[in-house]
């Protein structure tokens, strides 16, 4: 039996008759960016993640991308992250000119650590201090950071908090969902993704009236009125057809996040009764409710290539999430990082494995 990572096949399926007729609606309205398909999706992922507002963009990276420009974040400016995260998240704050400025991450949960945070800003100076604009903590697999930690520095030091969610809408935490905490939340629809579009596609939320705004303008190039620009902005639009399918998907999220946890949990127990749980570290419920985006476990690093290639064998697919921290990067060489200065980073890059977790999977 051959066990794919992902397969989204069976997924279609059951949203096969609604999607079609729609698509061919959309075909023939021909209104492809932006409008009522987009508008509605909108006011329905705003009110799932309890924001006031959100705003559909043209994938999860320009989503971070946006947000660091409605801040103003540029050339000077210092944003804190984690090295342990896909590519995009540092990849935006370069992009805008700022400076990738890494903090280690959790050993249990992978998530940002409130307590490396406070280390690293303790050992910047006062020019490095003051330059500190914003973080972006990862709800890294589908399980919320600790944002009460990182929430309370962000405030103490006056920095905006960008949450990075795009494997985790509809994780919680204490009470508040995935991007309802911080000044904005930043979602991907890529179709890996638990919720997830035909193509590319992501979503921004806010609570702030002027942040919203804001965003709304850079998403056309910085305008409110066709050809007039008040800022430099971009291309930041969301197809029609991407909101109609996602927001036909959203119906089914709940269901499908319980078809998540219902597959960790028979994981749980089958590594149990195979007696070998000591020898591998399962993904931890630290915060109120974990979508499991991905199911990664934790091995050995000297064991870890031998079981990918046993798994191979027997038709399992896995994947490694990341095995290079971003500190480590070429791209990133400029900041002088060295192997070492994130050691649970990297220590993660080297033991972790992700396991097939999709809804659809069979016991």
């Amino acid at each position: 039996m051959q066990v794919p990572l992902l397969d989204l096949k069976g997924q279609y399926q059951t949203i096969k008759d609604e999607v079609v007729p729609l698509l061919g609606e959309i075909y023939e309205s021909q209104q492809l960016i932006l409008g009522p398909y987009v508008n509605s999706l909108e006011e329905k992922i705003a009110g799932y993640c309890g924001t006031e507002h959100a705003v559909g963009v043209s994938s999860g990276t320009d989503a971070l991308l946006i947000c660091l420009m409605a801040e103003g974040i540029g050339p000077g400016d210092l944003v804190l992250t984690t090295p342990y995260t896909f590519f995009a998240t540092a990849g935006a704050i370069a992009r805008v000119g700022a400076e990738p400025v890494f903090a280690d991450v959790d050993p249990v949960t992978f998530n940002l650590s409130p307590k490396c945070v406070e280390e690293v800003i303790s050992a910047m100076d006062a020019d490095r201090g003051k330059r500190l604009k914003a973080m972006i903590p990862v709800h890294l697999y589908g399980q919320c950071a600790d944002m009460d930690g990182l929430l309370e520095i962000a405030l103490a030091h006056r920095m905006a908090v960008i949450e990075d969610a795009a494997q985790a809408i509809g994780a919680a935490y204490r009470g508040k969902k995935a991007g309802a905490m911080g000044e904005y939340g930043c979602f991907s629809f890529y179709p890996s993704k638990n919720l997830g579009a035909f193509g590319d596609g992501g979503m921004v939320t806010t609570r702030d009236n002027d942040r919203f705004n804001r965003l709304l303008t850079m998403r056309v190039h910085g305008g409110h009125e066709r050809y007039y620009h008040d800022v430099i902005g971009g291309n930041f639009r969301l197809d029609a057809i991407q909101a109609a399918v996602v927001e036909i998907k959203l119906k089914y999220l709940d269901g499908w996040t319980v078809g998540r946890q219902e597959n960790a949990k028979t994981y749980r127990r089958l590594f149990e009764d195979a007696g070998i749980e000591a020898s591998v570290m399962l993904p931890a419920e630290v915060e109120e409710r974990h979508i499991y985006n991905q199911f990664v476990i934790r091995v050995a690093a000297e064991r870890r290539d031998a079981l990918r290639s046993h798994l191979t064998e027997a038709g399992v697919g896995t994947d490694i999430y990341y095995p290079v921290p971003l500190h480590l990067q070429k791209c990133f060489a400029h900041l002088n990082y060295k192997p070492g200065d994130f050691p649970e980073s990297e220590r993660a890059a080297n033991e972790t494995v992700a396991l097939p977790i999709y809804p659809e999977l069979s016991e």
